[in-house]
């Protein structure tokens, strides 16, 4: 029962900081008059890389 809480309660955070990752590039291209592609694109690439980046660092620490 504890792990189904751990699962929803680890969705819920990834769902919110997702929102305030996007909400934030959103506003900062705003700012800067960058294309919101040119932005979005950039989150995804971002967001695609880093469990690459967290396997390999884990990887080599051990």
């Amino acid at each position: 029962m504890l792990d189904g809480a751990y699962l929803l309660a680890g969705l819920v955070l990834l769902y919110f900081g997702a929102e305030f990752l996007v909400a934030g590039a959103a506003g900062l291209a705003r700012s800067y008059r960058i294309r919101p592609l040119i932005v979005g694109l950039t989150v995804v690439a971002c967001g695609t890389s880093a469990p690459e980046l967290v396997v390999g660092v884990s990887a080599s620490a051990l």
